[in-house]
């Protein structure tokens, strides 16, 4: 029987090329299949984007499979299970050529991650491997120059605000807003009024030639934002 490929989830980190690990390079110089889930037909792939300075310096590039899949940016269950049931079972024949698939991911694979729908799907069939990257929380921090926690303080990430976040932000000592578009004046005027003492700031587009750290919550709200609130309780 002719071996199986191999799945590999690779976090690609937040957008700086030179922040991917030495072990994701190693494996995207090599790799014949890359799977490149992007929103729309019509638009790029951020993590793509991120991976093609490395994708060009393959002796081979011309030759490199390179499927970009649509995984959209909706909310609906059932649409979005046969999105990665079609993902996962293209993934899957060339898995059974006999060929290694790597899927890029934004920030790292365990975190919010695409990659995670299909790993699960094929998890049991597949031998996989998952090589993490840097998540766009830890690279706010690094931009901001501060810490995110530190000793016994907890950390909560958050990536939509529903009715737990007043429990969120009375238990938390950090709490990233990882979708922070998705703010809404209410929802930043809430935080804003707790009175725990607190210092809050937006990165856009971190560790881009675009990136901007902005005190407080951000008006313009790209879709690479992250907003950080840090309480400062003695």
């Amino acid at each position: 029987m002719a071996k199986k490929g191999k799945l590999i989830g690779i976090g690609v980190g937040p957008g700086d090329t030179e922040l991917l690990t030495l072990k994701a390079a190693r494996i995207l110089k090599t790799v014949p299949v890359v799977f490149s889930p992007k929103s729309a037909k019509e638009k790029e792939s951020i993590a793509l984007s991120i991976v093609r300075p490395i994708l060009k310096e393959r002796k081979d590039y011309k030759r490199l499979m390179l499927v970009e899949p649509i995984f959209p940016m909706i909310e609906d269950k059932e649409e979005l299970e046969k999105v990665w049931t079609s993902a996962s079972e293209m993934i899957a024949q060339y898995l059974d050529s006999g060929r290694d698939v790597a899927f890029i991911t934004l920030g790292d694979s365990s975190v919010f991650s695409t990659y995670s729908y299909v790993q699960k799907k094929l998890a049991g069939r597949y031998e996989i491997e998952t090589v993490p990257g840097i998540t766009s929380f830890t690279a706010c921090a690094a931009a901001r120059n501060k810490a995110l926690v530190e000793q016994n303080q907890i950390l909560t990430i958050v990536p939509k605000i529903d009715d737990r976040l007043e429990q969120v932000l009375e238990y938390s000592d950090s709490v990233v807003l990882m979708k922070a578009s998705r703010n809404t004046s209410e929802l930043e005027k809430t935080i804003e009024e707790k009175e725990r003492p607190k210092e809050i700031y937006s990165v856009q587009n971190c560790t881009r030639e675009s990136e901007k750290i902005i005190e407080g919550f951000s008006n313009e709200k790209p879709y690479l934002t992250t907003t950080i609130i840090k309480f400062e309780d003695d």
